[in-house]
């Protein structure tokens, strides 16, 4: 699979992967999708915004970064495929939406299942479903529809594609010949010729190279040596990256194997270099004497990982609360420890960026500056862990009537992974003051835009809800009556909307499976747990109307 173009994108891509709850990333999922859509290859993006418009989080982060639309919308479907690998597969069941398999759409646009992922990279939509106990990559009709009627020329392309034929072969040979006279390039024919028979410019291009290899008294472009341009160099990067071996992508490059790995290195290193690095300085870092001490184990951490592995969560915790018992928390001395070391491997990290020539990278440079990104994130990611508690009471006692805990704790997370960020370990506070005071900075912002949004577009039935008075029956007691009178409700669900009608069937257990809570069923359509009570009460009293007027006895 292709790498991240930015690597701001790659690490907000790995948070919301690590730290986000289910249901906040699958509507992630849905405003990836969207943005995808909406993005134009030839405007550029701020960084800002791209994180707005996929976590509906205004983060300061990267405020300088400008993101080309093209490659936004590489990056936005390398997103939406690992944010969807991420999520566990959904009963096909209860998909709710019409699914081809991998093999169906192959054989719809008689392609092969790599051009498939091809696409992907250029928004089609997959999603993971689970069949005979088998999870199943699967793309949503509607969306296939979609990616078909935007990209006519690129799937009709992908239908007529077959081998070349030998005519084929020696009429390009033939036209490449009189076009290379003229002194243009390998890659300016090979897309010209491409043009011509409908083919890609890449098949065009290993004919050609082909030929000359066997042909060398005869060849099209002979000793085709010269510099590589930076599409080149990043193809050669990709390709290594994919899995494709160093002989084979220098035989398609006509290079020497060291240049290859040189080109690989040199790409690394211009990404490395472009990377922003931001930490606290502290005096003690410009002291060789005190490296050892900041590196070295943290106070207590025998007794910290023994208690790692002893920890388990109380009896009466709920599965999904359970993570927050999986790390003690910090003393002040170990949140120091670990504030200075993470904050003088960036400092380390930023001398020998500054000091990196991409051009002349070597090997062992970029190891050591992979082996500093590894053990900053390790350091990080354990300061995160450590706070979660702190995050999930934060989130309780903020939240309000109608609100989500998980998106609260999402928002939190957010905060939190700022703060770790920016906090200054060496004014002597403890991390926890500073997190909180993040965290409700951000709710007092967050909170009120949210209830303005909700209010804003409040639907009319809201309205009504809200207006009159509450003459509703106990909810329990109409699952109770509907399950008494499943045979009589089956032909009384049809009169109902699709989706009101797959939440009594999910909710009381009609459609198969078992009864469903409110929170999975708000998960699986992407909605509160509240708004589902609400579908679910609303639609129950339309059932039992709809039975009065047609004289049918309900208990």
């Amino acid at each position: 699979m292709n790498a991240f173009k930015y690597p701001a994108l790659q690490e907000l891509t790995a948070q919301q992967v690590r730290f986000a709850p289910p249901a906040k990333r699958r509507e992630q999922l849905k405003n990836a999708e969207k943005l995808l859509a909406e993005t134009e290859p030839t405007k550029q993006y701020p960084y800002q915004f791209v994180c707005y418009r996929l976590t509906e989080f205004r983060s300061n982060a990267h405020p300088d970064l400008l993101i080309r639309g093209d490659e936004l919308k590489h990056d936005l479907a390398l997103f939406i495929i690992k944010v969807e690998r991420s999520l566990p597969p959904v009963p096909r069941e209860q998909v709710g939406e019409e699914m081809l398999t991998l093999e169906e759409i192959c054989a719809r646009f008689n392609v092969s299942q790599k051009t498939i992922g091809r696409w992907r990279l250029r928004g089609l939509v997959a999603r993971r479903f689970k069949a005979n106990g088998r999870s199943q990559l699967g793309f949503p009709l509607a969306s296939v529809e979609a990616f078909a009627a935007s990209h006519g020329d690129r799937v009709a392309k992908g239908a007529r594609f077959s081998h070349l034929s030998e005519p084929e072969r020696e009429k390009i040979v033939l036209t490449a010949r009189e076009l290379a006279s003229r002194g243009e390039s390998l890659v300016d024919v090979s897309r010209k010729i491409a043009g011509e028979l409908h083919r890609s410019p890449e098949a065009v291009r290993y004919t050609i190279r082909n030929f000359d290899r066997t042909h060398p008294d005869a060849a099209v472009f002979p000793k085709h040596t010269g510099p590589l341009d930076a599409t080149d160099k990043e193809r050669i990067y990709t390709a290594l990256q994919e899995g494709t071996t160093v002989d084979s992508i220098a035989k398609k490059f006509n290079r020497t194997r060291s240049s290859v790995y040189r080109v690989v290195n040199e790409v690394k290193a211009t990404r490395l270099v472009a990377q922003p690095i931001d930490y606290i300085h502290n005096a003690e870092f410009e002291d060789p004497s005190k490296e050892s001490v900041i590196l070295g184990p943290m106070p207590g951490e025998e007794e910290f990982f023994e208690k790692v592995r002893s920890m388990r969560p109380p009896k009466d915790v709920e599965a999904h609360m359970a993570y927050l018992y999986e790390r003690p928390l910090l003393t002040r001395e170990q949140e120091a420890h670990l504030f200075r070391k993470m904050n003088f491997l960036k400092y380390k990290l930023h001398k020998l960026r500054a000091n990196l020539d991409p051009s002349r990278a070597r090997v062992q440079d970029i190891q050591r500056v992979d082996e500093l990104h590894n053990a900053i994130k390790g350091v990080r990611d354990l300061l995160i862990e450590c706070n979660q508690r702190l995050v999930h009471s934060l989130a309780t006692k903020h939240m309000q009537v109608g609100q989500n805990l998980d998106e609260l704790k999402s928002d939190a997370n957010i905060s939190v992974m700022r703060a770790v960020e920016k906090f200054d370990y060496g004014r002597g506070n403890k991390f926890s003051t500073y997190a909180t005071w993040a965290v409700m900075k951000n709710f007092a912002r967050s909170i009120p835009d949210e209830n303005t949004r909700r209010q804003r577009y409040l639907t009319g039935a809201d309205e009504v809800f809200d207006a009159r008075q509450d003459g509703r029956t106990d909810e329990h007691e109409m699952l109770a009556v509907a399950d008494a009178a499943k045979a009589r409700v089956h032909d009384l669900l049809d009169h109902l909307d699709s989706r009101t009608r797959d939440v009594i069937k999910m909710r009381t257990g009609l459609a198969g499976g078992g009864q469903m809570t409110l929170e999975q069923i708000g998960q699986h359509f992407g909605i509160t747990k509240e708004r589902v009570r609400q579908i679910n009460v609303r639609g129950m009293k339309l059932l039992r109307e709809r039975a009065a007027e047609q004289k049918v006895e309900l208990p």
